[in-house]
């Protein structure tokens, strides 16, 4: 980077030419933005009638399920699925966290290159039910939660964030107005300022009001003055970016309760409150700056000193929800003793102040627990630890007041995507996700593999040509360049238009990939334009064939490539029992993280890595393998055409959604030809072929991870 100036009170732009050695712009602002006018709104305060709530009767229970149930609080499979979370191959920290992959991620963490772990942090905040109580509450808390998530992630200093602004208002309505401005002026004028964060951009919509007639009476709903913060910062190391998933192969570990809200559990729009229609009188928000700043360079020199196992900041549903979450993500059941914490069960378990629980080895407890205690002026507590009857027992003065198991608690969170899916989706497969919850044994992605993961090829003097093949439509053809130069190609961008209007030729090029992404947008069909495109073309079909008949070549299809590929088998050689590839059997767009088998074969992509089961990022909507007939299937099997199966947790060829995530019978999703040097796949391998792009891994992982083998494969093809 590059400091390029400095910012002034004077209101002057000036441009200094340090070759001409004077100002060759200096000119008022006003000049150059003109004059706009100014805007001025005479509002009134609106006095609001709030009233307390008495939670005395409610039973915690019922108060747990319905919360979980909550959409704010609940599982939101149905919506992260549906979307590619793995595109680019720099993604370093998605939605979903653990062996068992479980939507809890509190930061999302993206990678500066291909070769580094460096990268940026991404988490968003927002509490606009506050507002309804108190819009400078509900904007400190949005920047609070924005701030407790971000703390994940590896940033040394708080003053790196960055924040985007998102403004939502009934511009207007009785004292929608005022409470803008006080929500602007709290967070642009007090708390900003006290943190040390500036708001370099944001964008408003000032509409949020709805009214119409029903039955000659009109009907208003307007929505309440909302701050949704997006905050960004640097990351000096995205693998040490933490997760809400308990460890629970630590079984002396500890949980330690770190309350930011500093014991006064305020309930105020919490969800706790909402699920019974209620709102409240007194609603929780950041009293002190300076507890946030504590708090963050706690967290910060914690995770520096690999002292934390797993980290989750509290918001909606509160402390319940924190640590119901971490124990879905760890599959395991939790102990939890909550009489240090204050003397209302219902709101220490429920309010939504600012706040984490940490998992902390055996070893550690003592000095985590004063570190934290010192710093945030003795509001941290040991309330627990983990256990193996998958079963969340709490205590509260000596008395049992919450016990249920894992799994009818993770399947109530889940219950409202389940129904969502089954709506949307095909029911069979929204069944089957659902189903799997209940299985107390699944141990989770668990990869296996006997061979040693090379070393980088890329300063070897030798490099093969490989055309990186896109077309209109493909957006995987960067992280595939980068993992074939990993492994020592020399990486040329290729589009179709290249080789059809002569510029580039397919005779100067040793391999070909074709890569992944949306060609023509699939409306011919999964790849089948861009197929068409090479077959109607007698000029490129030539090109082609030649090229897949020539006995020192190799090509790859992945993803929108592999369904391309599928589409000239009558152009290369070997390949005539491949399948065609049609919509998902769940009938959506999938973007999984799921373990596949490598099989016996002769592609010399997979050379060595035969019985491996491996995990591997997906994310395609139409990959359900179709074929002509019931025969054709048994013989890409009996021949060994097949490469890839998916496999459950239980490394089983599966059907089962959503372990096998197109529906392909017998789990197959990879595919050779006869003399093993062209093969295509639905998976991603070129997006995980680092530890650090994969959603998890073991501990152990570290650097190139298992699947770099494959193009190190390819590149001793020619050596």
């Amino acid at each position: 980077f590059a400091i390029v100036g400095i910012a002034k009170k004077d209101k002057q732009l000036i441009v200094e030419d340090s070759l001409l050695k004077k100002d060759v712009v200096h000119m008022d602002l006003s000049i150059l933005l003109g004059k706009p006018p100014k805007m001025i709104r005479h509002v009134k305060r609106k006095e609001r009638t709030l009233k307390s709530v008495n939670i005395e009767n409610i039973d915690i229970k019922d108060a747990a399920y319905r919360v979980l149930r909550y959409p704010a609080v609940a599982n939101k499979m149905f919506l992260i699925h549906i979307g590619d979370r793995s595109v680019t191959g720099l993604i370093a920290r998605d939605q979903l966290v653990g062996p068992w992959q479980v939507p809890v991620a509190d930061v999302a963490v993206t990678l500066s290159s291909f070769d580094s772990i460096l990268g940026e942090a991404f988490a968003i905040g927002e509490k606009t039910p506050i507002a309804m109580i108190d819009a400078r509450a509900s904007v400190r808390m949005a920047l609070g939660e924005a701030i407790t998530n971000l703390s994940a992630a590896s940033i040394q200093h708080l003053e790196d964030i960055k924040l985007s602004a998102n403004w939502m208002a009934s511009a207007g309505h009785e004292g929608e107005d005022a409470a803008l401005f006080d929500a602007v002026e709290e967070i642009g004028m007090h708390l900003c300022p006290d943190l040390g964060i500036s708001i370099p951009v944001g964008k408003d919509s000032m509409s949020m009001k709805t009214t119409w007639l029903d039955q000659e009476k009109e009907k208003t709903v307007v929505s309440p003055v909302s701050l949704i913060v997006s905050a960004f910062a640097p990351v000096f190391d995205a693998r040490k970016t933490l997760t809400p998933a308990l460890n629970r192969n630590l079984k002396d570990s500890r949980l330690i309760y770190i309350d930011l809200g500093l014991g006064k559990n305020r309930l105020g729009a919490s969800s706790f409150n909402l699920v019974f229609n209620e709102v409240g009188d007194i609603p929780p928000t950041l009293d002190d700056a300076k507890t946030l700043k504590v708090f963050f360079q706690l967290i910060q020199t914690l995770k520096n000193e690999n002292m934390i196992e797993a980290y989750h900041d509290r918001s909606d549903g509160g402390l319940f929800t924190t640590l119901t979450e971490m124990a879905f993500a760890g599959r395991c059941g939790l102990n939890i003793d909550l009489t240090e914490c204050g003397s209302d069960i219902k709101a220490i378990l429920f309010n939504e102040e600012l706040g984490a629980v940490i998992q902390v080895k055996k070893e550690n407890i003592s000095s985590v627990l004063t570190k934290c205690n010192v710093a945030i002026n003795q509001n941290a507590f040991l309330i627990g630890s983990i256990n193996s009857d998958q079963t969340i027992h709490i205590k509260h003065k000596n008395k049992t007041v919450f016990e249920d198991t894992r799994s009818n608690l993770q399947s109530a969170w889940t219950e409202t995507s389940f129904k969502m899916q089954s709506i949307r989706d095909n029911p069979k497969c929204a069944l089957e996700e659902f189903s799997i919850i209940s299985d107390d044994l699944d141990p989770g992605l668990n990869p296996k593999f006997d061979f040693e993961i090379p070393q980088s090829f890329a300063i070897k003097k030798t490099k093969p040509k490989i055309a990186i093949l896109r077309e209109q439509g493909v957006n995987g053809h960067v992280e595939m360049a980068s993992a074939f130069s990993t492994a020592g190609f020399e990486a040329h961008d290729v589009h179709m238009s290249d080789i059809i209007d002569g510029r580039k030729f397919l005779k100067d090029f040793s391999a070909l990939v074709a890569c992944g992404g949306f060609s023509y947008g699939d409306v011919l069909g999964a790849g089948e334009g861009w197929a068409k495109s090479i077959l109607f073309n007698s000029k490129t079909r030539d090109a082609f064939e030649a090229f897949f008949l020539r006995p020192d070549t190799i090509a790859l299809g992945i993803c929108n490539g592999c369904q391309m590929m599928s589409n000239l088998k009558e152009i290369i050689p070997g390949s005539d029992l491949w399948p065609h590839f049609v919509k998902n059997k769940s009938e959506q767009f999938e973007a999984r993280f799921v373990s596949v088998e490598i099989l016996k074969s002769n592609s010399i992509f997979f050379d060595g890595m035969h019985g491996a089961v491996l995990p591997i990022a997906v994310a395609h909507g139409e990959g359900f393998t179709e074929y002509q007939t019931q025969n054709q299937m048994n013989d890409v099997l009996n021949h060994q055409l097949a490469t890839l199966r998916y496999v459950d947790n239980y490394h089983k060829g599966t059907s089962t959604y959503p372990m096998n995530p197109n529906g392909s019978p017998n789990g197959i999703t990879g595919f050779t030809s006869a003399n093993g040097r062209f093969s295509i796949m639905m998976p991603h391998p070129e997006r995980v072929y680092r530890a650090v792009q994969n959603s998890w891994h073991p501990e152990t992982w570290d650097g190139l991870a298992p699947w770099y083998k494959m193009f190190a494969n390819a590149y001793q093809f020619f050596n």
